[in-house]
């Protein structure tokens, strides 16, 4: 599953694992069955991280470690360890059944995404970038309680914290017992009453907020790539409860200089006919300023040349991409009389020659 070697060391199963995972994790990977993959990675890097799992895998393959529980896999794996920020979601958010972990106590409030869009720079160098962020935050005066002063809202004494209200009825003759249960009309179904509700979010516990955050970018991040940050999201609808996390999608801005695929940058350049016929030196922009590109003489159109290492530094690891440049030939539209004299004299002199002057620009 790891594509490692059956006698792998350490260092060798947890970089294959990191790798894979970095590909498939389903904060990064949005395809279907990338979150199905990423589960079979993590148990199979969980069963060979442990020698005493993999003892027993070597020893008798599935059938030795069918026995254990997630929590028995998962539970001594350290994933912020492997995955040190970037700050993958590993039981929480929209995973939070991943593991089958349950959390306890009051719900944990829902997340947030936005898109973040960088410009090819700090793709290539990393850094931070600044968001904005305008969303709903427990409320600072009550703690997110609704009460004034942080007091913890009574139980509704009509219900007894039930939210509802049960009205029994029998009826003799068929001895069937009727229950009709309705909201409760004092708490609105809530089990509990704020008798002073908090003055700064109206009893509601919850404020508007906007913040400046500041997002670490990892060099060479990828398009699409999800970050997340703890605890950024909406507040918990309980008091006391978790807020959710905020997932900060990166986008590449447009660049008029470049196209970008992965780590690879593409540019076209246009030159005009003689110096596709006779050659030319081009400076040609990179992210590291410009370079001097030689154009050989019959170049002929779509003619791609390589820069090596002129593209983006790959996600992970310390290789670049390169740079593409697509030559295209600018054919003459108008000519002046002088020109179209010396192009014919070229034709005359091309077809001596036994050569098709056309061919330059097929």
């Amino acid at each position: 599953m790891l594509g490692v070697a059956k006698d792998a060391d350490q260092k060798a199963i947890k970089d294959a694992f990191r790798n894979l995972a970095m590909k498939y994790h389903p904060d990064r990977n949005k395809e279907p069955g990338a979150e199905e993959r990423f589960k079979e990675i993590a148990e199979a890097y969980a069963i060979l991280s442990d020698p005493k799992k993999r003892g027993e895998y070597d020893a008798r393959g599935f059938a030795g470690v069918e026995g254990f529980s997630q929590e028995d896999l998962f539970g001594g794996i350290n994933f912020d360890d492997i995955f040190g920020g970037l700050n993958f979601d590993f039981g929480g958010g929209p995973f939070a059944g991943f593991f089958h972990r349950r959390r306890m106590g009051p719900a944990r409030g829902a997340n947030i995404e936005v898109e973040l869009s960088i410009p090819l720079e700090r793709v290539a160098k990393g850094g931070e970038e600044k968001i904005r962020l305008n969303h709903p935050s427990s409320c600072p005066a009550c703690h997110g309680t609704g009460a004034e002063g942080g007091a913890a809202p009574k139980v509704c004494a009509t219900c007894k914290g039930t939210g509802r209200i049960t009205r029994s009825s029998r009826q003799a003759k068929e001895h069937v017992l009727i229950q009709q249960i309705s909201t409760c009309p004092a708490c609105q179904g809530q089990g509990s009453i704020i008798e002073h509700p908090c003055k700064k979010c109206h009893g509601s516990g919850v404020v508007a907020k906007e913040e400046e955050l500041a997002v670490k970018i990892p060099k060479g991040v990828e398009e699409g790539m999800v970050l997340r940050i703890p605890g950024k999201g909406m507040p918990s609808p309980e008091a006391g409860g978790i807020t959710g996390d905020l997932f900060v999608v990166v986008r590449t801005k447009d660049d008029p200089r470049f196209e970008r695929s992965g780590a690879d940058l593409l540019r076209q350049e246009t030159i005009p006919l003689t110096d596709a016929v006779l050659g030319t030196t081009l400076q040609v922009p990179t992210l590291d300023g410009s370079v001097s590109v030689t154009i050989p003489s019959g170049t002929q159109p779509g003619t791609v040349l390589r820069l090596k290492d002129k593209g983006l530094p790959e996600f992970g690891n310390e290789r670049h991409g390169e740079l593409y440049l697509r030559i295209e030939v600018h054919v003459p539209e108008k000519l002046s009389s002088e020109e179209r004299e010396l192009y014919e004299r070229l034709r005359v002199i091309g077809g001596k020659q036994g050569w098709d002057f056309r061919k330059l620009w097929k």
